[in-house]
């Protein structure tokens, strides 16, 4: 709410100094600084001038403006004259000085209001204060137009005291920036000579690293063709010997002493030994090279089992530990892997424990958890020391101290092997206490399980198509065909995109989902093949996620298909 102050009438020359003076010391009352008290005046001043040379007298009001952003208001009400525009200039002035500068009215009577915002300490004039302020702007005496002079004159030299101290402020200033600039440009150059011998040293640095990685790359592969070579070459003595060695050992053979036959059965056993170790550097180095492809088939766990106890009974025996197998859930335990690999995972792990305990027992147990079948391998032997543990997955690594013999691959080819089936190795280990190792495979689940919504059977051929959907069954909620790639592309880009593909080996994938963006993100495909052997994931298109032989088509194996290309979907789909 505004607040009035001070109340002028002016029609004069005299009057306007009166109103320019009334100005400042309002102005300075209510707390404006000496250039603010200099615009005020200055502003009413040529204001006040055209406007008494138009109308002759005009009204004045000053009045405080208490709002949430305080002001000096000032009204200033004139008779427009008939017929003739008032001039402006002095508005064109005020607008530079001043925050506000307008005029209301449309009548005789106008208004120009001008406004000056105010400190913060401007509401503090109230009460006493403000009619003391009253008071004393009701007592101040119209100046002479000498007076007024002189006071504009100290005015004047005031700002331009100012305005030279101001100066020189900046001549300081910019001194002070052109010495920064200089300092600023020495060092940029600085860093930049720096950052460009850096650049220098990291290109340099680049090359080697490239260098570096062609070496190792030619070295693995070097690695990798000596494994695949040597395991080839040693196959056959090998195979020789433990021919040889049964020779002598069948009951048909010339008859043996006992320590002949004693002897014989050791060069049997160590023969049979470094096989099983060239096929097992075989197998690191297909792996190593992306060619170690799992043949899956369905499998009976019990089964496994019984052959591995059958197998590992004897080792068990002679090192004096027990060896049980907890196969209580295993009896009704199915799925789908390559029970070559399951076995030889199954029998390093049972045959590391057997070796690295002096007493007590090897316990193989079986279990369904959430998402996985679980082996887990638990000894009571000399257990890791917690540094080794992730060591000892190392290939030819062996803990420092332990039991001679072996040579450090067991572990990594089993690590390489569940992996390759698509689960992973894991080990937990306490010196003096034991060692378990844990085997996780995904489980067997039947397609009804999957719970398929939209699945697309495509192939170029009826008969494979009708051959899809019987073994589909009732798995889906709805099934789509499609007879060539067009129509794959098409329904895939439809409103409803299925979310499983079956591609038969009539249709070309490469055609059909050769290019990411034409399957939605989420669409998992399985890849039929007419070739005896599934191919692995570097020679199979890559929007494909897990390919079937057309020779392995049964429901139990498109179920695992299904269920390994929907899980690697999920992973790469953000």
């Amino acid at each position: 709410m505004a607040e009035e102050l001070l109340r002028l009438r002016v029609a004069d020359d005299e009057g306007v100094f009166a109103l320019r003076q009334a100005g400042r010391h309002v102005a300075a009352a209510v707390r404006l600084d000496f250039q603010d008290q200099v615009r005020v005046a200055t502003a009413l001043s040529e204001i006040g001038r055209e406007l008494v040379a138009h109308s002759g007298t005009v009204a004045v009001v000053f009045c405080l403006d208490r709002g949430p952003a305080p002001r000096l208001v000032i009204e200033m009400e004139y008779a427009a004259a008939r017929g003739a525009g008032r001039p402006k200039e002095g508005d064109a002035a005020a607008a530079r000085l001043l925050d506000l500068v307008e005029e209301t009215g449309t009548g005789p009577r106008r208004v120009v209001r001008l406004a000056k915002g105010l400190p913060a300490d401007a509401a503090a004039v109230a009460g006493p204060a403000l009619t003391d302020l009253r008071a004393r702007l009701g007592r101040l005496q119209p100046a002479t137009a000498l007076e007024e002079l002189r006071t504009q004159n100290a005015e004047l030299v005031r700002t331009l005291e100012d305005v030279r101290r101001q100066s020189e402020e900046l001549r300081s200033l910019n001194s002070e920036l052109e010495e920064t600039n200089q300092g600023v440009m020495a060092l940029y150059n600085e860093l930049s000579t720096e950052l460009e011998e850096t650049n220098r040293g990291v290109v340099a640095l680049y090359a080697e690293l490239e260098e570096k990685s062609d070496q190792l790359r030619e070295a693995g592969e070097a690695k990798n063709r000596f494994w695949a070579n040597i395991s080839h070459e040693l196959r056959t003595p090998v195979n020789g010997v433990i021919g040889l060695a049964r020779l002598l050992l069948d009951p048909a053979a010339e008859p043996l002493t006992e320590e002949q036959r004693h002897q014989v059965s050791l060069i049997a056993g160590a023969g049979e030994t470094l096989l099983s170790l060239v096929n097992e550097l075989l197998d690191m180095a297909k792996a190593e090279q992306g060619r170690l492809a799992p043949r899956r088939s369905f499998v009976e766990v019990s089964s496994v089992l019984r052959q591995l106890a059958d197998l590992m009974t004897p080792m068990a025996d002679q090192s004096g530990v027990r060896l049980r197998m907890d196969a209580a859930e295993a009896g009704a335990l199915t799925m789908v892997t390559d029970e070559v690999m399951l076995t030889r995972i199954l029998r390093n792990l049972v045959a590391n424990g057997l070796k690295f305990t002096d007493e007590g027992e090897v316990r193989l147990t079986t279990r369904r958890t959430p998402g996985h079948l679980e082996f887990v391998v638990a000894d009571t032997g000399v257990g890791i020391p917690p540094g080794e543990q992730e060591r000892v997955f190392e290939e030819f690594y062996q803990v420092p101290g332990g039991k001679p013999g072996g040579t450090g691959l067991g572990l990594t080819y089993s690590r390489r092997l569940a992996e390759a089936l698509g689960g992973d190795l894991s080990l937990e280990s306490e010196v003096g206490v034991g060692t378990t190792v844990t085997l996780r495979l995904p489980p067997y689940e039947s397609l009804a399980e999957l719970g398929l919504s939209h699945v697309l059977i495509a192939d170029g051929r009826d008969a494979m198509r009708r051959t899809l959907r019987d073994m589909l069954g009732d798995a889906a909620e709805r099934v789509s065909e499609a007879a060539d790639p067009e129509a794959v592309r098409d329904i895939a880009a439809s409103s409803d995109p299925p979310d499983l593909i079956l591609l038969g080996p009539g249709i070309s994938a490469a055609d059909a989902v050769g290019e990411p963006p034409a399957l939605p993100p989420a669409t998992a495909v399985v890849l039929v093949t007419a070739s005896e052997s599934a191919p692995t994931d570097g020679t199979r298109p890559e929007r494909v996620d897990a390919v079937l032989a057309q020779a392995q088509l049964a429901q139990v194996m498109l179920a695992d298909a299904v269920a390994r290309a929907r899980a690697r979907r999920t992973a790469r789909t953000p």
